[in-house]
């Protein structure tokens, strides 16, 4: 051992820069992966412990309207998985009548309303965990104004003229996210009071179940009885889905990420070890001539790899623990402390270790090639002589287009296809790893992304809901939108919920957007957006919950008549907790719940004055630009995939780097003799760089192009995976041409060359006398 530890020792002090490169790189993929497992455990410790603090519902009903509070409590009593239920107010007060600070939530896209503290679950917690008491004049609000610093604890409030105090800011284990439509803000009961009048009150009727896995019979008998249903159903399952996504999304590319550096990893530490081979070509020859043991030889190697590999590992862990604060701040900031603490450092040290194993492992199996080796060669050359038969038929000579060193270099390439297909395969996954973060970071700050989430393409966005003669309000706006010259087009869609009748014979509410579907198309992941009275569309986690697909019937109750509609289309969703359908068929037999009216503007810079204009010209109505739309409501997301991105692209620049510059030393290793002849047959230092540089930008040209189909193909798929698990099953990539065909690349290319050129520097060193003998 103590032999074997001298050895180790003198290696590693020998090949300082070698050793230290492969440390990088075990260290590289061991944080990322232990950052992965870290951040799962606490996001997912984080979110249990918030929802069981805060005692969330397993079904919440929103409704708008009168309401048969002993109807539902003679329900509830019947019901024998009913295990708690209460009904909670919900007073929607206008954005322009709620300054906080020094700033009003006029151009607010989300419902803001207050509440009181419920006493039997739905707890509004403050940041330590507790259950909030706010006192007379208190104003709690929600955690994300704090993220935005738009208002601190002492700043005063005005709500409808009433002036109170921000006393804190609270968690809501329902309306947390961006993705909810609602925020709700806590008050006193006293301050509720005075405050009642002042708004529109909708109520969320709530139920925590005795088997939470009977949740989807309890929906169906809750549709069954008819009760109160206008407005958005959201259950357990999605609370925690919207409450985790935009972590998980962040959390799922660092984890892509770190399992494609480990890939890399394995493949330039083989690259390291090819290149020490070809320094210790002699020495090895002369061990085996000897008569030492093929595993004696690996032993040797084997120590000094699964010392790195652990140190490598450690240091990868502590690096970890170094970052994961940075990144869990937002867990923290919404969901609070994890309760598994442990158990993530657990994980985190796990994943290092397996990263370790699976090094020692494949440098096991790398070093038979040891086999392989010949002692009378190695003694007698020094370096391995490779078979290139591929690029004989590349002559020189017949060469009338490229540069000499040009065409030397990328028929070297051609002629040792198997040598550089390596080092290819790490440019294409490098590339892959640049683009594809940048990619679906693009596409879901773009406007076009919310066609995935159920909502057209358009400028402008009137919603209007909580009021009473909905359908004439909608007309007093399109009238007025048909005399304004800077609307292009526009299209009015009318959300009225229905009966309808499932297999089982059972009833269920659905609820149906109605209006012209082809002015502001969405995205369908099967067939197509209704256009005939009989045809129908669903969304995807309503198509799922019937059981139906493209071609099958559904039926309705229109005025107690039974109405068969085919369904023609599946599309995303993410609004009304996904339950969603579309028609174009009209009816009178059903108030509606709300109207949307959507508009296209013929210059979208006017959007924030066209806000402004029917805002104040209509005030029972929510005005909307689109993009403020997009940015308050996956706000988060973007903001934690843009991190990733970020991380991604120096991850990749940083791999590009180092394999380039293992490779060229490697190159440069293992061509001395043939380096030292070109020398003698006068070619320069220079023209020796230009060669080896020409094979680089060839390979990575090579790799750039297959890596941006990779991206754009299995990328897209992986990228599809992740968004459809939020109800957005088609997807595809909306690419920033600039940055993913021009900067992207011109940054490899800069990072490769820079490498190159540094991995070339021992080549002018190389004499003559020393490698030609014979």
């Amino acid at each position: 051992m103590h032999l074997y530890f001298k050895i180790m020792q003198k290696d590693i002090l020998r090949s300082k820069a070698v050793t230290l490169t492969t440390l990088i790189f075990v260290a590289a993929a061991g944080m990322l992966l232990s950052l992965a497992c870290i951040l799962a455990i606490h996001l997912t410790g984080a979110l249990d412990t918030l929802m069981k603090t805060a005692k969330t519902p397993h079904f919440m009903q929103m409704h708008s309207g009168g309401i048969d509070t002993a109807r539902l409590n003679a329900f509830a009593e019947r019901n024998g998985n009913v295990d708690e239920f209460q009904v909670l107010e919900f007073l929607n007060i206008d954005g322009s009548k709620i300054v906080l600070g020094d700033r009003t939530l006029m151009n607010s896209v989300q419902d803001n309303g207050f509440s009181v503290q419920s006493e039997r679950f739905d707890y509004l917690l403050d940041l330590d965990g507790n259950v909030i008491r706010p006192a007379k004049g208190e104003l709690y609000v929600p955690i994300h104004f704090m993220r935005d610093n738009a208002v601190k604890v002492g700043d005063k409030a005005v709500i409808s003229g009433k002036a109170l105090t921000v006393a804190g800011f609270l968690r809501d284990s329902q309306m947390n996210s961006t993705l909810s439509a609602s925020k709700r803000f806590l008050v006193s009961k006293h301050d509720y009071a005075e405050l009642k009048r002042r708004g529109s009150l909708e109520y969320l009727i709530e139920f925590r179940l005795k088997d939470a896995s009977k949740l989807g019979a309890f929906e169906t008998a809750y549709a069954s009885a008819g009760l109160e249903a206008n407005g958005p159903t959201v259950t357990y399952p999605l609370f925690k889905m919207l409450n985790a996504l935009s972590d998980g999304m962040m959390i799922g590319v660092i984890l892509l990420i770190s399992l494609l550096v480990v890939a890399i990893a394995l493949l330039c530490i083989r690259f390291t070890l090819l290149a020490k081979m070809e320094d210790d070509y002699r020495e090895i020859g002369v061990l085996k001539a000897i008569g030492l043991r093929l595993s004696d030889i690996k032993k040797m190697v084997l120590a000094k790899y699964a010392a790195t590999a652990t140190a490598g590992g450690l240091l990868g862990f502590v690096l970890s623990l170094m970052f994961k604060g940075m990144l869990l701040e937002n867990i923290r900031l919404f969901m609070g402390e994890s309760g598994n603490s442990s158990y993530a450092l657990l994980w985190g040290g796990i994943g290092v270790m397996l990263v370790s194993l699976a090094i020692v492992a494949y440098v096991d199996r790398v070093l038979n090639r040891f086999r392989d080796i010949s002692a009378a060669e190695a003694i007698r050359f020094g370096v391995s002589q490779e078979k290139t038969t591929a690029g004989r038929r590349f002559h020189l000579s017949e060469n009338r287009l490229l540069g000499t060193n040009l065409f030397l270099g990328i028929k070297e390439v051609l002629s040792r296809k198997k040598l550089y297909a390596t080092m290819l395969a790490v440019l294409v996954i490098s590339a892959f790893i640049l683009i594809v973060p940048q990619n679906l970071h693009h596409t879901i700050s773009s406007n076009s992304f919310i066609k995935y989430m159920g909502i057209g393409s358009y400028d402008l966005r009137i919603d209007i809901q909580q009021t009473d003669r909905i359908s004439e309000k909608t007309g007093e706006i399109t009238d007025v939108m048909d005399g304004d010259k800077d609307i292009a087009k526009y299209a009015v869609l009318t959300t009225k919920t229905f009966r309808a009748k499932l297999e089982s014979g059972s009833e269920e509410n659905m609820k149906v957007e109605l209006g012209d579907h082809s002015v502001f198309p969405i995205a369908y992941s099967a067939g197509r957006a209704p256009a005939a009275d009989d045809e129908i569309a669903l969304s995807v986690i309503y198509a799922d919950d019937l059981g139906k697909k493209v071609g099958d019937p559904l039926t309705l109750l229109l005025h107690e008549e039974e109405k068969t509609l085919m369904v023609v289309g599946i599309y995303s969703d993410v609004t009304n907790g996904g339950k969603t359908a579309k028609a174009v068929f009209a009816d009178d037999s059903a108030a509606p719940m709300r109207s949307i009216v959507c508009a296209e503007l013929a210059n979208p810079a006017l959007a924030g004055e066209k806000v402004s204009v029917y805002a104040n010209r209509f005030g029972f109505a929510k005005v909307s630009d689109i993009a403020e739309f997009v940015r308050q409501t996956f706000g988060s997301t973007i903001s934690a995939v843009k991190k990733a991105s970020n991380a991604a692209i120096a991850v990749s620049l940083l791999i590009a780097a180092l394999v380039t510059l293992l490779f060229t030393k490697l190159l440069v290793a293992k061509d001395r003799y043939s380096i030292a002849v070109m020398k003698a047959f006068g070619f320069t230092n220079s023209d020796i760089t230009a060669q080896y540089v020409s094979r680089s930008i060839f390979v990575l040209l090579i790799g750039i192009v297959l890596g941006t189909l990779l991206a754009n193909t299995l990328g897209q798929m992986l990228a599809g995976a992740v968004i459809s698990s939020f109800g957005a099953s088609t997807f595809h990539f909306s690419v920033h041409s600039l940055s993913a065909y021009f900067l992207s690349p011109l940054m490899m290319m800069c990072t490769v060359l820079a490498a190159t050129l540094i991995g070339t520097a021992n080549a002018g060193r190389i004499k003559i006398s020393e490698n030609v003998k014979e």
